[in-house]
């Protein structure tokens, strides 16, 4: 079974990745921390440096070498799905979920974390929200080809594996 979760910085990728491969018995991976290992770099170093066509190219590249494996839980980017025909490609592969948390809460998960997160390091909260916004317009009609779409109270154990169930 090979699951990868998709949606917004903030939404709980990572967090869910961490719960459903213990629960699953699988591997749980988070790409932006792979590509930062393969690089010996952080993302914003990547993006300064070599700009972010690099940095897709390579997280493309991660990306693929899950194909060689045969379960697992991964975290995306939040725009990993945008480029690279990499949507396309994790569908294909297995099960995509894409993890939709309305806005006033990633502004309100996000706030304490800041500075740790040099996209919105510098944003007050008020362009923290429309920046959110925008990047949800980006994003929303790649978002919207993942096989499974959980929101509010149905981000859950529970809506996970009923996803699952259907698709696995």
């Amino acid at each position: 079974m090979k699951i990868f979760l998709l949606g917004l910085m903030g939404t709980g990728k990572t967090y869910w990745t961490k719960r459903l491969s213990k629960k699953l018995k699988v591997g749980g991976y988070d790409l932006d921390q792979m590509v930062e290992a393969h690089e010996e770099k952080t993302i914003s170093e990547m993006f300064a440096e070599e700009g972010e066509d690099h940095f897709r190219k390579t997280e493309s590249k991660i990306l693929r070498w899950f194909g060689e494996k045969k379960s697992f839980v991964l975290s995306t980017g939040g725009g990993t799905p945008c480029f690279n025909d990499n949507m396309d490609w994790m569908n294909k592969q297995g099960i995509t979920i894409w993890i939709d948390e309305p806005v006033d809460v990633l502004v309100q998960r996000l706030l304490p974390e800041k500075t740790h997160r040099p996209l919105i390091a510098s944003l007050s909260d008020k362009e923290l929200s429309r920046f959110l916004e925008n990047k949800l317009a980006e994003r929303r009609s790649f978002y919207n080809r993942a096989k499974g779409h959980l929101q509010g109270s149905d981000i859950s154990e529970e809506g996970f594996i009923q996803i699952l169930r259907i698709y696995a």
